[in-house]
């Protein structure tokens, strides 16, 4: 019997680490409401996350006071420190991919982790960056552009920092997670990103939260050919 291979995870950050989407927060409660005709798009395959978000973050009236204010309101899974913790004692390196915003994903794991400076100093983040001007918040993308248009390219990330024999875990929830777990040897889905998995036969466990991560990782990280959705404690 071969060994495992070793374990790499990439994890989507809004609807994953924390428990609401942070992005959609903010275009519900500062975004003009034409926010919602642009995501229609998006989900219709019309637009690109890039596209899409580019033109949402221009229909947002909010300065950097009143996010900062709503960043109170978000919870993370209360699983996750855990989660991290186990990781760096087992020496499974963690990557936050998002399409999300760099200024929310810092200030919150600032304001959940910031107690835990070691694990912050280990949690690398891929993700778009969110800046402050008098006119309102400005978007930008430090990844180039992707064949599908995606604001982070999150493909591009995994095949950027995988070694040849890792094997990929992603954790994720939503559309803009369809292509990582397609590119990934095996995904932690749920919501939206559970049917997408289920409809392109990837490989993949239904879960709940890190809590099920956990569980898989305390049973040593099983890599095993016939991943079915009896392998957790119910169906997400």
């Amino acid at each position: 019997m071969s060994s495992p291979k070793p374990v790499r995870f990439f994890v989507d950050f809004d609807g994953t680490i924390t428990e609401n989407d942070v992005v959609d927060l903010i275009l519900e409660r500062y975004a003009e409401p034409e926010w919602r005709l642009i995501e229609k798009k998006w989900q219709d395959g019309r637009i690109g996350s890039r596209e899409c978000l580019s033109s949402q973050v221009a229909l947002v009236s909010a300065g950097q006071k009143d996010l900062d204010r709503l960043l109170g309101e978000v919870k993370i899974d209360p699983y996750f420190t855990e989660f991290v913790q186990l990781a760096r004692q087992m020496r499974l390196p963690v990557t936050i991919v998002s399409d999300g915003f760099d200024w929310v994903i810092d200030n919150t794991l600032q304001r959940k982790l910031g107690h835990l400076p070691q694990l912050l100093r280990d949690l690398p983040v891929h993700s778009n960056k969110l800046t402050f001007t008098p006119e309102g918040p400005r978007l930008s993308f430090p990844e180039e552009p992707c064949e599908h248009g995606c604001a982070t390219c999150k493909v591009r990330v995994i095949e950027r920092l995988r070694g040849a024999g890792d094997y990929t875990v992603f954790i994720g929830d939503g559309l803009s997670d369809r292509y990582a777990a397609e590119a990934s040897d095996l995904t932690f889905a749920k919501s939206k990103l559970l049917l997408h998995c289920r409809q392109k036969n990837l490989r993949y466990r239904p879960y709940f939260g890190f809590e099920d991560v956990l569980e898989w990782m305390k049973a040593g990280c099983p890599q095993d050919a016939n991943t079915t959705e009896r392998t957790l404690k119910g169906n997400a």
